[in-house]
């Protein structure tokens, strides 16, 4: 009887710990969005050079989790709702690990833009940068509290960020247009707005894996005001 009380106790610290390094991940995720902004925003190439450096942490941490979801599926044979919270974790890691990565190819694009003169003031990159942000937040605490209202409400934010993403690329093909020399960074500035996207829909598809976690429902490919979600 011990053994078994001793055994569950461990399983659930596992799981747990699971979710923490879900939390962790996503802080450090976030925290390469803010720095990958600050680093364009405020021309800081030590900054950029840094959120390149750091994703080796976020590396770690991602394989640190998947190698523990993969021992607790392994060994613990889990059933129903934490057989489909540790797969739906192994989903959720990847993404934000690609997270990381993207927010060093930002930081790469920073190292280029900071070297030449500015194009334009940068008013709705830190918006998609800060509901991008928003939106690994709300993902993550969706997946803790199983609240699929929440989860819903971040496939609703994607929308928000393609929106600006598609007026970031109307603005600077207009640069492009009427000046050529403005070309390269335009499309520098092109290439950020566009991995800031990418993030969304990381984050997005971190919201979608959690409303399939606790409803079943796979809502991936459906469109929020097609599904009601």
């Amino acid at each position: 009887m011990d053994k078994k009380v001793h055994t569950s106790t461990q399983y659930e610290r596992e799981l747990k710990q699971v979710k923490e390094n879900l939390l962790y991940l996503g802080a450090l995720a976030e925290k390469a969005i803010d720095c990958a902004m600050t680093a364009i925003l405020k021309r800081d190439s030590a900054m950029a050079q840094k959120v390149i450096a750091d994703d080796e942490a976020i590396d770690r941490l991602d394989e640190e989790t998947e190698e523990l979801c993969i021992k607790l599926l392994a060994l613990r044979q889990p059933t129903a709702g934490d057989l489909r919270f540790i797969t739906t974790a192994i989903k959720i890691n990847g993404h934000l690990e690609r997270i990381g990565d993207i927010a060093g190819k930002i930081s790469e694009k920073a190292l280029l833009l900071n070297i030449e003169p500015q194009l334009k003031p940068y008013i709705d990159l830190p918006r998609m940068a800060g509901i991008s942000q928003s939106m690994i937040k709300k993902s993550l605490d969706a997946l803790i509290r199983e609240d699929v209202a929440l989860a819903s409400e971040v496939r609703h934010d994607d929308d928000q960020v393609d929106n600006l993403n598609e007026q970031i690329f109307r603005e600077l093909l207009t640069f492009m247009i009427e000046d050529p020399r403005t070309i390269h960074r335009a499309l520098l500035v092109m290439q950020v707005s566009k991995n800031m996207e990418r993030i969304s829909d990381h984050a997005k598809s971190i919201a979608d894996m959690i409303i399939f976690m606790v409803t079943g429902r796979n809502v991936r490919h459906r469109h929020p005001e097609i599904n009601g979600i």
